[in-house]
């Protein structure tokens, strides 16, 4: 591999991409065969080179985030990621991409406010701005408006010039958003209290201005399944029309139980009689979330304990083609089978997802019974109806089906895909899949 500076070309294997002439996709394979090459070798000998070498690296790292804002910011201004079965950009970069969600976050924020912050942009892409100070202001000025984020922009890098840490410039922008919402008779949330333990719950509020409320607050796990019992069934989307997040969804529920409106809460612990009983066996929630036998019991004290039967008994839990909806019983195996949307990567909690007839009931071919029933949220339930050719359902080791997405048909490669869509394939390795 050749690297001319007058010619401007880089010659790999028997490929030759000169940089001027070649299209963003011949960059970024370039770009492409040299991480491939470079993560292959060995690191040198010479620590000091090492540490060179790492800035070297990374400054060059911190220019390519400049083009993936870029390119992130464009399939989230235009929508594309539904068109291949991520309800938001956000999922996208989560599910398709394996980043964090801090990270994904991150990415984002920059991506949508870069048109915004034009010489964070410019410096960017320039290598005269680090990724870790560029995300800092993004993430500054993303909840003020164009005037404010314009002069916070400019604050916010002249502290970066004078040579403070990007903990420190974040501080600095927390302190102008407090300045912002003082001058504006605004109130902005309280910070977190991390000096509270872990062990018991807690709750503050803070009046508005407006006469509202600011909560923040920790539940342990004993008093998160009563919360989550209670609420998550109330913060279902009220249907296709509901336009509300989660978030809104959430307080509306909320709102509903004080007001007197919801009495009964549903908590579900999974455990041996031995358990209830006075047993040290550990239990787990619907979620696969471990908890002691002695808050299991506590949980069947304070909110009831929901049965869980599968199969045994009388509880019906094949009901065939007769009944269209899955009975209660069902719906509670379900919440235990999948503690999220059955699509793969989809983060949705089970407790708000809906019934999916698996091959779809209104066909024929999935009876309302236990094992041909799944959960998926609603926003990949309803993708799934309009777009059946893109998800793909395997079982899991445990029977559990599996939903992935396929890329839209005018995107998709011969070899895409490891078997026609909406078949029954082969078991997945244990080792990828559900968590026991």
């Amino acid at each position: 591999m050749n690297v001319g500076h007058s010619g401007y070309y880089l010659r790999m294997q028997s490929v030759t991409v000169e940089l001027e002439a070649a299209s963003t996709m011949e960059l970024v394979n370039a770009l492409s065969t040299i991480a491939t090459e470079l993560a292959s070798r060995e690191a040198p000998e010479s620590a000091a080179a090492c540490l060179k070498l790492t800035e070297t690296l990374v400054a060059a790292s911190d220019m390519q985030e400049s083009a993936l804002a870029g390119f992130i910011g464009r399939v989230d201004a235009c929508g594309e990621q539904a068109r291949w079965g991520y309800p938001s950009t956000q999922a996208w970069l989560r599910s398709s991409l394996g980043m964090r969600d801090n990270r994904a976050k991150e990415r984002l924020t920059l991506a949508r406010q870069r048109r915004r912050l034009p010489q964070v942009a410019e410096q960017l892409a320039a290598g005269e701005l680090s990724y870790g100070y560029a995300v800092t202001v993004a993430d500054s000025v993303s909840r003020l408006d164009d005037h404010d984020c314009a002069e916070a922009e400019a604050t916010l890098l002249g502290f970066v010039d004078q040579g403070f840490s990007a903990g420190k410039v974040a501080a600095f922008g927390r302190r102008i958003r407090d300045l912002i919402a003082d001058r504006d008779d605004t109130e902005d949330a309280p910070d977190e209290d991390s000096r509270r333990g872990y062990d018991k719950s807690w709750l503050t509020t803070t009046r508005s201005l407006d006469g509202g409320r600011y909560v923040k607050g920790w539940l342990n796990p004993e008093d998160a399944a009563i919360w989550d019992g209670t609420l998550a069934p109330l913060a279902k989307p009220a249907g296709l029309d509901d336009r509300r997040d989660l978030p809104e969804r959430t307080a509306a529920a909320l709102s509903s139980v004080l007001s007197g409106g919801h009495k009964a809460s549903k908590v579900t612990v999974i455990c041996d009689l031995d358990t209830l009983t006075g047993g040290n066996a550990p239990a787990r929630l619907t979620d696969g979330t471990p908890i002691p036998a002695a808050q299991a019991r506590r949980i069947a004290l304070a909110a009831g304990v929901s049965p869980l039967l599968l199969g045994r008994g009388n509880t019906p839990l094949y009901l065939g083609y007769r009944e269209r909806f899955a009975s209660a019983a069902q719906r509670q195996v379900l919440e235990t089978l999948y503690p999220s949307c059955a699509v793969r990567g989809c983060e949705v909690p089970g407790t708000l997802c809906e019934v999916d007839h698996v091959h779809g009931w209104a066909l024929g071919r999935s009876p309302t019974d236990i094992d041909q029933l799944a959960l998926t949220c609603g926003w990949h339930n309803r993708f799934k109806h309009t777009n059946p050719d893109q998800i793909q359902i395997t079982k899991d080791h445990d029977g559990r089906h599996v939903y992935r997405l396929l890329p839209p048909a005018d995107a998709r490669g011969p070899a895409t895909g490891a078997g026609p869509p909406g078949s029954i394939g082969p078991p997945d390795d244990p080792a990828l899949d559900w968590a026991a």
